[in-house]
C-alpha cells in the first residue's frame, strides 16, 4: 500500500476529475448499472460486513442488519428505482417577460466529492452518502474512520470491487490523513462526526469556498410530561438510548421529566433495562461495547462526582460500560455541557414549562428532539418553539429510518440533509437554463428606453 501523502491525494483527485470531465459518470444508465452491482456485492458480503461490525463494536447481528446493512439496501433500492426520474431535466413555467422560452432545471453533479465518515455506524454512515454521491454523478473519495478498521477495510473491498478508482476510492488512515485530504480542493465535502471536527472541516472548506454538508450531533433532549403511558415511554427511551451502546448521534442525551412522574419513570426504565439485557449485562449478546479506551475513559470521567440511580458497572479490558442512569447532574458538569455519546442517561426533573425552557434554551439546536406526551397543545408548543434537526413524538430515533424524510441538523448540530431523494439532491447542483426563441422581443427592454415608465410599470406588474 502506498503511503498517503498530499501528492498522492492530489493525484487521486486529478484522476477523478479527468474521469468526471470525460463524462463517464454523467450518464444515468451507467450509474444505475453500478448501483445494481453494488447491491449484489453487498448481498454476497453480508456475513463479512456483520463480522467487521462485531470486531469493531461488538454489534449484535440484529443491530448490524437493521441499523447498518438494511438501511443501505433500502437506500439503494429507492435510488435505483427512481434515479431516471430524479435526474431527468425538469420543465418549469416560463416568465412572460421572456416569452417565448423553454425553462428547465438540470440536475448537475458537483464533481469530485470527499466523504468523511464516523465510527459509530461505520458502514451505513459511509455508504448512504456514498450512494447519493454516485447516483448524482460525482466521483468520490471515502475516508472511513480509523477507529473502526475492520469495517473500513470491508468498505474498501466493496468499493474497489464495483468501481474503478478514478470513479470511487477509499483512503484509509488516521487524523493526519484526514487533515491532508482537507488541504486539497474538492468540489463538495460531506462530513459526519463531532461538532469539534465539523468546525475544522468547515474552516478547511471555507479556504476554497467548497460547499459542505455537516452531519454533527448535540444534546438531544427527551421531554416526558407523564401523560403518556410510562412503561411504554420507558421502553422506547431505553431502546433508543442504549442502541449501539449509546453511541448514536440521535440517541436521547438526557431526560427532562415532570417532577411528579420522575420516580415512576426511573423504576420503569430500570425494569426495561433488565428486560432487554438481563441481570448480567456484560454477558448479553444484545449489548455492544465502547469503541476504544480513549472514549471509555472519557465516559468514566463524566461520571465523576455524579449520583447514580442505576448502573455504572464497567470493565475496561472488555470495553464494557453498562447502562447508567444519573440523577440531576449539574448543568455545568460535562454530562450536561458536552454530547455524552455513550450509555449514560441523565434524568432531570422540572416543575413548570418555564423550568423546561431554561434548560432547552441553553442546550439549543440539538440534532434530535423527543417528546412523550398525550397533550396536543404541549407537543405543538415545543415543536414550534425549539429548533432542532428532526423530532419524534412518543418514540425515539425512528425518524432516521424513513428515507422519505430529510435527515440532518441545524446550527451546532450541522447543516444540510440527506436520505432518499434528499441524498440525490444534496450532491446535485440544480442548474437553471432558459432557451429563447427569436420570433418575438419586448422592444422596451432595449435602449433607448421609454421616457415614461407609467405604462411599462403597469405591463411589467402584470407579467
Amino acid at each position: 500500500m502506498k503511503k498517503i501523502t498530499s501528492t498522492l491525494i492530489e493525484e487521486i483527485k486529478e484522476n477523478q476529475l479527468a474521469f468526471f470531465k470525460n463524462h463517464k459518470v454523467k450518464g444515468v444508465k451507467i450509474r444505475i448499472q453500478h448501483l445494481k452491482k453494488l447491491k449484489k456485492v453487498l448481498e454476497q458480503k453480508e456475513e463479512a460486513i456483520f463480522d467487521a461490525l462485531y470486531q469493531d463494536l461488538k454489534k449484535p447481528i440484529f443491530e448490524s442488519y437493521t441499523s447498518e446493512l438494511l438501511m443501505v439496501q433500502k437506500e439503494l433500492n429507492l435510488i435505483i428505482n427512481n434515479l431516471n426520474e430524479w435526474a431527468a431535466p425538469k420543465r418549469v413555467d416560463g416568465s412572460l417577460i421572456n416569452f417565448p422560452s423553454q425553462d428547465y432545471i438540470l440536475s448537475e453533479p458537483y464533481g469530485a466529492v470527499l466523504l468523511i465518515s464516523p465510527w459509530n455506524y461505520p458502514f451505513q454512515l459511509a455508504m448512504i452518502p456514498f450512494i447519493g454521491a454516485i447516483a448524482a454523478g460525482n466521483t468520490t473519495v471515502i475516508k472511513p474512520s480509523e477507529s473502526a478498521p475492520h469495517t473500513a477495510q470491508i468498505i474498501e473491498d466493496i468499493v474497489s470491487e464495483v468501481f474503478l478508482p478514478e470513479w470511487a476510492k477509499v483512503i484509509q488512515g488516521d487524523a493526519s490523513v484526514g487533515a491532508a485530504l482537507l488541504k486539497t480542493q474538492w468540489d463538495y465535502i460531506f462530513y459526519t462526526g463531532s461538532t469539534v471536527v465539523g468546525k475544522i472541516v468547515a474552516k478547511a472548506a471555507a479556504e476554497f469556498l467548497t460547499p459542505t454538508t455537516l452531519e454533527l450531533g448535540g444534546k438531544s433532549p427527551c421531554v416526558v410530561d407523564g401523560t403518556a403511558p410510562i412503561q411504554k415511554t420507558a421502553r422506547r427511551i431505553i431502546w433508543g438510548k442504549f442502541l449501539n451502546c449509546g453511541q448514536t448521534c440521535i440517541a436521547p442525551d438526557y431526560v427532562l421529566v415532570k417532577e411528579g412522574h420522575k420516580n415512576e419513570l426511573v423504576v420503569a426504565m430500570i425494569q426495561e433495562i433488565k428486560k432487554a439485557f438481563g441481570k448480567d449485562i456484560q454477558l448479553s449478546k444484545d449489548y455492544g461495547r465502547i469503541i476504544h479506551q480513549k472514549h471509555f475513559e472519557k465516559l468514566v470521567q463524566d461520571l465523576d462526582k455524579q449520583t447514580l440511580l442505576y448502573g455504572g458497572k464497567q470493565n475496561k479490558a472488555d470495553l464494557f460500560f453498562g447502562p447508567t442512569l444519573v440523577d440531576e447532574p449539574d448543568l455545568k458538569s460535562s454530562l450536561m455541557v458536552d454530547e455524552i455519546f455513550g450509555p449514560i442517561l441523565p434524568i432531570l426533573s422540572y416543575e413548570t414549562e418555564a423550568d423546561l425552557d431554561l434548560i432547552l434554551s441553553k442546550l439549543k439546536n440539538p440534532l434530535a428532539f423527543y417528546i412523550f406526551s398525550s397533550r396536543k397543545k404541549f407537543i405543538n408548543t415545543l415543536v414550534q418553539l425549539y429548533t432542532f434537526g428532526g423530532g419524534v413524538i412518543n418514540d425515539s430515533v425512528i425518524h432516521f429510518t424513513n428515507n422519505k424524510l430529510p435527515f440532518g441538523g441545524i446550527g451546532n448540530s450541522g447543516m444540510g440533509a440527506y436520505h432518499g431523494k434528499y441524498s440525490f439532491d444534496v450532491f446535485t447542483h440544480a442548474k437553471p437554463v432558459v432557451k429563447r426563441s427569436f420570433w418575438f422581443d419586448l422592444p422596451q427592454r432595449y435602449a433607448p428606453y421609454p421616457k415614461s415608465l407609467r405604462s411599462l410599470k403597469f405591463l411589467l406588474k402584470k407579467l
